[in-house]
């Protein structure tokens, strides 16, 4: 008779479908997930200690290169904490260029999420055809900021560079193009039979699961909770946006709630281009002594910087806290934790979009 034993299954830390390293440690039964453990610590970076004691004009670069995938809602976020501290207003102009750059960059990270997820389940024209349209998003980032990853485009009290009219109308044409692509890729990843059988039902993910885990962005809202702090920003206020929920909490939810959000950003890049209207790009201020807490919603969740500064406008404690931590954990003690099949662990957890560089900070 043939004998079932427990086998300790390590996953990592260089793996071919892993963006970046981790381990993820899998106890099985058969080809059945007891349970897992995520090991991290493989590139830690300390930029939180780098940063305490200099000037906020040098930890606005440092904020970028928290992690490279994300690094526009960085920059904004520790901005936006230093302008609260420093009551530092910001012109219309500058506040709707901050968000259409904001989309640009999570239009570009979603595609990389999906591309990645694709690769991942072996649909592999897919995934190129994903990752070819994210070339289009970053054309579009460097056209309007003058790099394609660590932009620096967001400075306290506005922006660096305005929008020209030809540059308008060329992104204008840019969205339209990114819509018209999508559309034919989505169609393909609903469609595809293969898709359906690595992607639905697998790795479940209750809300009540979501609220116990404090998961947060698309993994979040892909088990039903409406939670995006795009809802509590004031220039968002503004816009016509609602978050895109799905409540089936699998892996093909999560994916799919992206794909709708890289529809609901070109939306938002479209509105913002007809709400904006001549007018300086910054508004002037100064940094001054003081603290805040201010979050943004980062293309895999909230964001959070806690910040102190001087009179001399330099930072001397700051702590930011990413939402891949609390996705990541999610992942490891519940999506993965009673898969079927060793093979859909990594697809698992690709589709939580995990980022090692935000969580080893």
């Amino acid at each position: 008779m043939k004998r079932t034993v427990d086998v300790s299954l390590p996953i990592g830390p260089v793996h071919p479908v892993f963006k970046e390293p981790c381990r993820i440690k899998c106890e099985t039964r058969g080809e059945y997930v007891l349970n897992a453990e995520i090991e991290l610590g493989y590139v830690k970076k300390g930029i939180e200690r780098i940063m305490r004691g200099r000037p906020w004009q040098e930890v606005m670069f440092l904020a970028e290169r928290v992690c490279g995938i994300c690094s526009v809602i960085h920059n904004m976020v520790f901005i936006e904490g230093v302008e609260l501290i420093s009551d530092i207003s910001l012109t219309d102009r500058a506040a709707y260029l901050r968000v259409i750059v904001n989309e640009l960059d999570r239009i570009q990270s979603h595609l990389l999420a999906n591309y990645s997820y694709c690769y991942t389940i072996e649909h592999e024209t897919l995934a190129m055809y994903l990752l070819n349209l994210r070339e289009t998003a970053m054309d579009a980032l460097e056209r309007l900021t003058g790099a394609r990853v660590t932009c620096s485009y967001i400075i306290p009290g506005g922006v660096r560079f305005d929008l020209s009219e030809a540059d308008a109308r060329w992104l204008q044409e840019t969205v339209d193009t990114i819509d018209s692509e999508l559309t034919r890729f989505v169609t393909m990843f609903k469609t595809g039979s293969l898709i359906a059988l690595r992607s639905k039902e697998v790795g479940i993910f209750t809300r009540e699961e979501a609220i116990e885990s404090h998961a947060v962005g698309p993994t979040a809202r892909a088990s039903g909770l409406t939670h995006d702090c795009r809802l509590d920003h004031p220039t968002y206020r503004r816009l016509d946006f609602t978050p895109v929920v799905y409540t089936e909490g699998d892996n093909y939810a999560r994916i799919m709630v992206r794909f709708d959000e890289v529809f609901q950003s070109t939306a938002l890049i479209r509105e913002c281009l007809d709400r904006l209207e001549l007018g300086k790009i910054r508004g002037g201020g100064e940094v001054i002594a003081g603290t805040s807490r201010w979050a943004g919603e980062a293309p895999r969740g909230e964001l959070t910087y806690q910040i102190t500064t001087d009179e001399y406008g330099r930072v001397m404690n700051i702590g930011i806290r990413t939402p891949s931590i609390m996705n990541i954990e999610a992942c490891a003690h519940y999506m993965i934790k009673g898969v079927l099949s060793a093979a859909d662990v990594t697809s698992t957890y690709i589709s939580s979009d995990p980022c090692i560089a935000c969580n080893e900070r």
